[in-house]
């Protein structure tokens, strides 16, 4: 397979031709997905520094394999990515500096890659097993110039520039959300490396603090209360609905009943207030409809209750298909495809793990 650290946006699943070829993989369109997988793949496939869950090899693995035919040489090439991305985590911890974001969340960094080898479904992995043993590395907090930091605080925002006194990123896609719910995914498939439980309850204990926030800064970090919450728009990717999933399965994870119903309480509240609903403006995966809706159906099926997100889920759905067509891209992320897979409503091809919904 030909590798190159290039970036093409077909072979990115966000945007590109793989996340289309994922809504013709559910639909059972497989001459269409060949289509648009040979798009994706006609200049290679990144297994630089860039690859991650959703950019080359493995991207290119998740939606492959969503087909049953995630072959050798693809698999190959994302173990190699595996290995150097940890390879690098390692040599910062033992430099003493902060992550970035790109280490270890989620659309970028090892909590996708963790999510990716899960998929796999054969016997746990060495890489797997090394993998959720970093993750479980970011619940010890550090010491930067004489001050305690949580493991995973990083000195750069999540706009790529430097933070005064860094910031603490809260969630599903580029915060501490995303390896809570990989971590507690991985107990749910009874997969546990020592000090799991332990990390699952340092995520999820910070997330009751701040979960308010799009992320923590340094002066909320050290005051007396949580800061308030802001009026922000709740989705997927920022926002408590995200969060609730990762705090749900994390009650699941730890056998914590109460955890595990204040989620859903969450979930039940947000979709039924007004006020949090008028912020969403499109139907997007990322932070729109579709994402709200496919969240809110797995949050339902893990409910002791599903039918109090009846409703709910049925006026997303609504919503969802009105403002479907006036998405201008045609990919996963943020475009048609990922919300035509929402409104569709399967899952056939469990497509809902690659945003750790599921």
């Amino acid at each position: 397979m030909t590798t190159t650290t290039l970036p093409s946006p077909t072979q990115d699943l966000s945007e590109g031709s793989l996340g289309m070829a994922l809504l013709d993989i559910e639909r059972g369109d497989l001459p269409t997905a060949r289509r648009h997988l040979a798009q994706a793949t006609a200049h290679g496939v990144s297994a630089g520094g860039n690859a991650s869950l959703f950019h080359g090899a493995p991207a290119l693995e998740f939606v492959l394999a969503r087909a049953g035919h995630a072959g050798r040489d693809v698999r190959d090439a994302v173990d190699r990515v595996v290995d150097a991305r940890l390879a690098a985590a390692q040599r910062r911890q033992a430099s003493g500096a902060l992550p970035h974001l790109a280490e270890w969340d989620l659309i970028r960094g090892l909590a996708g890659l963790g999510a990716l080898l899960l998929t796999r479904g054969a016997a746990p992995s060495t890489r797997l097993t090394a993998v959720l043993a970093y993750l479980v590395s970011l619940a010890r907090p550090v010491r930067i110039a004489g001050r305690e930091l949580p493991g995973w605080w990083s000195a750069v925002g999540p706009d790529g520039e430097k933070m005064a006194g860094g910031h603490g990123n809260n969630g599903m896609a580029h915060g501490i959300a995303g390896p809570l719910t990989v971590l507690s995914l991985a107990a749910r498939h009874d997969v546990q490396v020592p000090g799991q439980r332990d990390a699952i309850e340092v995520f999820a204990r910070w997330l009751d603090r701040f979960e308010g926030g799009y992320w923590t800064t340094h002066a909320q970090l050290n005051a007396a209360e949580p800061p308030e919450a802001e009026p922000a728009r709740q989705s997927w990717c920022y926002g408590r609905p995200g969060i609730a999933r990762a705090q749900q399965l994390a009650g699941m994870a730890l056998g914590d009943p109460a955890r595990r119903q204040a989620a859903e309480d969450t979930v039940a509240r947000t979709l039924n207030d007004r006020s949090h609903l008028a912020r969403i403006t499109d139907a997007t995966l990322c932070h729109g409809w579709a994402g709200l809706v496919t969240l809110a159906r797995a949050v339902a099926a893990d409910s002791s209750a599903p039918q109090r997100f009846t409703l709910a889920i049925g006026d997303l759905q609504q919503r969802l298909a009105a403002d479907l067509h006036r998405l201008p891209k045609p990919g996963f992320m943020e475009g048609r495809s990922g919300a035509q897979l929402a409104l569709t409503g399967t899952n056939a091809t469990d497509w809902t793990s690659a945003l750790l919904i599921t």
